[in-house]
């Protein structure tokens, strides 16, 4: 947990930068990140099937058929984040004059955009590396690793953005070579912690092609729900949009307020939901395994529930730290309520889709995300905020359906779905190949 709140500390500095170099760079970097999510999504999707994987070996004592399953996503993920670094390469101003934005942003998002898919490869690697220890119960050595480069990312993003500490002052440009060198060292430092003895995993020849189906088939659903998610954003906006520019800006004030604060809780649950009951499943303890995944997500529902009032409670002062405009303020303090309230429903949705990747159980999740965003956060805000006319109103609903939503999903899906015989059966294939 501290080293996801280290990382989503550092994409608020990275936003406040921006602010203090210019309006046009926080629309350029704020544009390219919609592109780099994309990469962002594949890393997690692959990372999910290396932690599946990883922790379900580990608690079976299967060292040999773990490592190759390590190795085996470390591959695919470098291979994957080549693509990427070639569009940023050749096509990253072009991307971002395709959404409409100014002449003066494009070359600054153009940049950005070319400088941060280019380590697309290395950002996936440090992605699996870390699930993939995580899975063996290591959370120290990628926390570590990572406290380390986001603190020097946030270092390096303001002195390379602004000219601080003796550094050359380089705008969207050294922003972007901070997040670049930070995605190289993290990666560096994580395999060679891998490849050394201090860690229990290890790198190990591949040549199991069912190892190699494995990865994919719990990696690609888990792939396609990120990317669900990221693609929804695009109409959702659109949706906001109609109801004013201050009321799109609104949400993203509000939604980052509540990300800082809850987002890192809610993640560590996931990973810890993953760890705990695909070890348990290694080991042939089915029951151990679902009391698990529900006290994971009880804890989760108790914690972050906590922090969600309180932020609904104190929702203005926390988000004039980020935006102190009455128009924004408006509109940005409801947002920060109702995900602050609905705070619990999405700490269930997260644990419980951990648990269930653990399991190797990653069509769920899909199903609860993809119709969560498109049928609530979408469809709902539209059919009831613009066909209807509720305006802003849909929107505020539209966030604690979609949480609801996906909770009762998993959670029906965890208490319900075969994923332990599931489970069972992927791990008897892996160790008869």
């Amino acid at each position: 947990m501290a080293e996801q709140t280290l990382r989503t500390l550092m994409r608020t500095v990275d936003v406040a930068v921006t602010a203090a170099i210019s309006p046009a760079a926080v629309v350029a970097v704020g544009l390219a990140d919609l592109y780099a999510r994309f990469p962002l999504r594949v890393g997690l999707g692959l990372g999910g099937g290396a932690i599946s994987l990883s922790s379900q070996d580990t608690g079976r004592d299967a060292t040999a058929t773990r490592d190759e399953a390590v190795t085996q996503a470390v591959l695919v993920g470098a291979l994957v984040g080549i693509p990427f670094a070639a569009f940023g390469l050749l096509f990253g101003a072009d991307a971002i004059r395709l959404l409409g934005a100014d002449p003066d942003v494009v070359p600054l998002g153009g940049t950005y955009l070319a400088v941060v898919l280019a380590t697309a490869p290395a950002r996936h690697v440090a992605l699996i590396a870390a699930r993939s220890l995580q899975g063996t119960g290591d959370t120290r050595t990628p926390m570590y690793v990572n406290a380390v480069a986001n603190v020097a990312n946030i270092v390096g993003s303001v002195g390379l953005g602004l000219g601080y500490f003796g550094l050359p002052e380089l705008g969207v440009l050294g922003v972007g070579l901070a997040t670049a060198a930070g995605n190289v060292f993290t990666a560096l430092a994580l395999m060679a912690a891998i490849a050394s003895d201090a860690t229990e995993a290890g790198f190990a020849r591949p040549a199991s092609a069912v190892i190699t189906r494995q990865l994919f088939v719990v990696s690609l659903p888990k792939i396609a729900e990120g990317l669900s998610s990221t693609l929804a954003e695009f109409p959702f906006n659109a949706v906001l949009l109609t109801f004013g520019t201050n009321v799109n800006a609104a949400f993203q004030v509000g939604r980052r307020a509540y990300q800082q604060v809850t987002g890192p809780l809610s993640r560590g649950y996931s990973v810890a939901a993953n760890v705990v009951v695909g070890q348990a499943l290694g080991e042939g303890d089915s029951e151990g395994a679902r009391y698990n995944g529900w006290a994971v997500a009880a804890l989760g529902v108790l914690t972050v529930g906590l922090v969600g009032v309180l932020l609904a409670v104190y929702a203005r002062p926390l988000v004039s730290l980020l935006d102190d405009t009455p128009a924004t303020l408006r509109y940005a303090v409801p947002f920060a309520q109702v995900y602050g309230l609905s705070a619990p429903f999405l700490a269930s949705f997260v644990a419980l889709s951990g648990a269930l990747q653990g399991a190797s159980e990653t069509r769920i999740p899909l199903l609860a995300r993809a119709t969560g965003m498109f049928g609530f956060l979408v469809g709902f805000a539209y059919v009831a905020g613009v066909a209807l006319g509720w305006g802003v109103t849909a929107a505020y609903w539209s966030v604690v359906l979609s949480n609801v939503w996906m909770a009762l999903v998993v959670a029906l899906g965890f208490h319900y779905s075969g994923w332990a015989d599931r489970a069972a059966g992927m791990m008897a294939e892996r160790g008869n190949s």
